[in-house]
C-alpha cells in the first residue's frame, strides 16, 4: 500500500519563506523518482520539481533558483524548500510518485502567498 501525505503548506507573505513535506509508506520511496506538483484555481496541475533515487533534481523554468528539491531516504521523506515566494506560486501542492503501473498522489497542501 502506497500512501503519501504532505504537510507544511500555509499563508505566508511575498518573499517569504515554506518547506513542505511528504511522507511516504511503503518500500518503493528509495528506489523511485520523486514529484512534487502544483495546481492552481482554473489551471492544469503542473510539475514543479522531481528527484531520483540517485538525488538527480529537475525544475520548472517558474520556480529554478528559489525552490530546492531533497529526499531523506532514511525518513522516507520528500522535502520543497520554497524561497522567494511570489502570488503566483499560490497552489495547492501534491506529492507524487509513478510506481509503476499506476501514479499514486497526496492529498495536498494548501500554499498561499498574500499581503
Amino acid at each position: 500500500q502506497v500512501q503519501l501525505v504532505e504537510s507544511g503548506g500555509g499563508l505566508v507573505q511575498p518573499g517569504g519563506s515554506l518547506r513542505l513535506s511528504c511522507a511516504a509508506s511503503g518500500s518503493f520511496f528509495r528506489v523511485n523518482t520523486m514529484d512534487w506538483y502544483r495546481q492552481a484555481p482554473g489551471k492544469q496541475r503542473e510539475l514543479v520539481a522531481s528527484i531520483t533515487s540517485g538525488g538527480n533534481t529537475n525544475y520548472a523554468d517558474s520556480v529554478k533558483g528559489r525552490f530546492t528539491i531533497s529526499r531523506d531516504n532514511a525518513k522516507n521523506t520528500v522535502y520543497l524548500q520554497m524561497n522567494s515566494l511570489k502570488p503566483e506560486d499560490t497552489a495547492v501542492y501534491y506529492c507524487h510518485v509513478l510506481y509503476r503501473p499506476f501514479n499514486y498522489w497526496g492529498q495536498g497542501t494548501q500554499v498561499t502567498v498574500s499581503s
